[in-house]
């Protein structure tokens, strides 16, 4: 009898513990949460010279460089976000966004294309 006693009255210390803690979650669509300085998002190109480090030092081979028609391709169901292209890119033309939410209702929209600024015809 004592021992259910001593049960309630720790469990509702623990609820009272905890009533005037703040909230450690938060309510997603509202409010969103700002990811920290090195956070690696989605990878976002911009004036892309098709030197192909890139391509070389991907270890999942999510990027493709379309030299026909100067586009740089990123497949975000291969990429593992690791950084890499944006840190060996020579000309800091692929860098990390800060962006985590990319749900989308196709597949085929995981498929970023960018066009190639002033791509030069190296192999």
């Amino acid at each position: 009898m004592f021992k259910k006693i001593g049960y309630l009255l720790l469990s509702m210390f623990i609820v009272f513990k905890h009533l005037f803690k703040r909230p450690v979650t938060l309510e997603y669509p509202e409010k969103k949460n700002i990811p920290p300085e090195n956070f690696r998002g989605k990878p976002v190109v911009e004036n892309c010279l098709g030197c192909g480090i890139c391509l070389r030092v991907c270890p999942s081979g999510a990027i493709t460089i379309d030299r026909e028609n100067k586009l740089y391709k990123i497949d975000l169901k291969k990429c593992i976000f690791c950084g890499n292209c944006a840190y060996y890119c020579p000309h800091s033309a692929v860098k990390m966004s800060k962006e985590y939410e990319l749900g989308v209702d196709n597949r085929e929209n995981l498929v970023l294309s960018y066009p190639m600024g002033g791509a030069d015809e190296r192999n």
